[in-house]
């Protein structure tokens, strides 16, 4: 791909805005010096600012000649920095007022605004980083989990990106096989071994597969196991959120219908991630508005969640409602939670348990808090299973790259199928190439620029 990087000098607030101890205004391009030098007085005269060196010395307004903060500067100077360009970083104490006037001050130096993700995005375009390295960096940021930030750095290392040149390499040499048979093929043998390709490709899609599995476990541990509690209104799916996380989450009251909206929070259960979303009430009619949509994204969760707690109220039977979410959910992994134990039961649930959906069962109360442990290690164990260290490679693709791993194991099949049923080489040859194009996206070789920008919109700006 022959993208290069804007040659113009970008700045943005690096650190979150808010009151703390540091902020840090972050400043790549070729104008990055001059700006430091109208804007910053080293305490200590400065014949020549030396690259990667800390400076102490105050921000002043060029144009009122007010002193802003005491800060320390640092002037690194290309390649070795993160963009490869020259970059400045102003690390001065934080806060929104005095972090906005010196971006203003850099900004009116001859430095815009920096898009979201765009210091990484020079990062890749100038050849520092490959793309999987720089969609770890989102992940190394959104991960909730020590195993989350053990792939991301292992990513962010080069462990997918080294993954991908192999299998290219071994596709690059067969490939190499196959086209000088076609352009000799009255000496088809001495070029091509059909065993030994059919070997290899059968080889590099067992390996694309394992690469695809471990996408789940990737989702699971930077993103969190998403667990939707649903269930018809009054059944304690809010007091039960409540539970789980141990504080008053969510609003509880005997009026049908007080969750609105999807309520989410995140908490960790023995070291797994875990999004537990509380949402609205499921009953057939309700004129409230409001509440109408509350159901509606209820379904929308459903639909995307990794477990479903599926949550009845035992004290009383079985309505149109339970058994509706019950049918609706039968293919999701899914756990049925038998709420509020502590009262006497309305019917006999061993009986009424036998014409349900086969989902496994726990029976709590949200009130006492009887069963929630148990509920817990439930949670983890339905969807990671018990062994929660399942890929020691630390090589785990995300969305992205597994839609274009998936292309790259279909056309691996059909190159395969066509060695294998003796069609006319030129087919294998397309497929094989068309193989590499999508590892090559992957890696960024061959992306797309839209693909390019969809990924870099995701960073916050100053990343």
């Amino acid at each position: 791909m022959e993208q290069k990087a804007d040659t113009d000098t970008i700045a943005a607030i690096a650190t979150p805005i808010g009151q703390g101890g540091i902020g840090i205004i972050r400043i790549s391009g070729p104008e990055s010096l001059e700006i430091l030098k109208r804007l910053f007085r080293p305490k200590r005269p400065v014949e020549q600012f030396k690259s990667h060196r800390l400076y102490l010395g105050h921000i002043f307004d060029p144009g009122t000649g007010m002193c802003l903060d005491e800060v320390l500067a640092t002037y690194m100077k290309a390649p070795r920095t993160y963009t490869k360009e020259d970059v400045v970083e102003v690390n001065s104490h934080s806060g929104y007022f005095i972090l906005s006037k010196i971006l203003e001050l850099v900004l009116e130096s001859g430095a815009r605004i920096a898009q979201p993700g765009e210091f990484t995005l020079r990062a890749y375009l100038n050849g520092r980083i490959d793309l999987t390295q720089a969609e770890a960096v989102v992940d190394l940021i959104n991960s909730r989990s020590e195993r989350g930030l053990y792939l991301a750095s292992e990513q962010i290392r080069g462990s997918l990106r080294d993954k991908i040149n192999a299998l290219t390499d071994q596709l690059i040499q067969i490939l190499g096989q196959i086209e000088a048979a076609i352009d000799f093929p009255d000496e088809e043998d001495t070029f091509l071994d059909r065993e030994g390709v059919v070997k290899i490709l059968s080889d590099l899609i067992t390996q694309i597969t394992s690469l695809i599995d471990a996408h789940s476990e990737k989702k699971t541990w930077i993103e969190g196991i998403s667990t939707v509690i649903a269930g018809r209104v009054n059944v304690g799916k809010s007091s039960l959120l409540n539970r789980i996380l141990d504080e008053q989450r969510a609003i509880v009251t005997a009026i049908p219908g007080t969750t609105r909206d999807v309520i989410e929070s995140i908490l960790s259960i023995e070291g797994v991630p875990v999004r537990l979303m509380d949402t609205a009430g499921i009953r057939q009619v309700t004129d409230d508005e409001v509440e109408k949509i509350g159901v509606q994204l209820t379904e929308e969760r459903l639909k995307e969640a990794d477990l479903v707690l599926a949550v009845l109220d035992q004290s009383l039977p079985l309505s149109p409602e339970d058994i509706q979410l019950l049918e609706k959910i039968r293919h999701k992994t899914a756990l049925l939670v038998l709420n509020k134990i502590d009262l006497a039961p309305a019917i006999d649930w061993n009986q009424a348990l036998k014409d349900l959906p086969p989902f496994p069962t726990l029976k709590v109360s949200a009130l006492t808090g009887e069963g929630i442990p148990t509920l817990k290690k439930e949670i983890v164990r339905l969807v990671i299973g018990t062994d929660k260290d399942l890929d020691p490679s630390g090589i785990a693709p995300n969305i992205r790259q597994t839609r274009a791993l998936k292309e790259a194991r279909k056309y691996l099949e059909s190159a395969l199928q066509a060695i294998t049923e003796g069609t006319p080489l030129e087919i294998s040859a397309f497929e094989l190439r068309n193989a590499l194009d999508s590892l090559g996206e992957i890696v960024g070789e061959t992306t797309p620029e839209h693909v390019l920008e969809s990924i870099f919109s995701r960073f916050c700006i100053g990343k």
